[in-house]
């Protein structure tokens, strides 16, 4: 019963699906550090983390 409604404007709404498409472009383009260290240890974990830790 206490909720309150926030009212946001198309242009609102539009810039902030905007800011969202540029940022996973750019994130695309340029992957960060956390997820590239993830991918990239799983390739490596599975095939050279194991021989080389034998």
């Amino acid at each position: 019963m206490g909720e309150i409604i926030r009212f946001v404007s198309k242009s609102e709404r539009e810039r902030a699906r905007l800011i969202r498409e540029a940022r996973a472009n750019y994130e695309r383009i340029f992957p960060s550090a956390g997820s590239t260290d993830v991918e990239g240890g799983a390739v490596e974990g599975d095939a050279g983390g194991a021989s080389s830790k034998s």
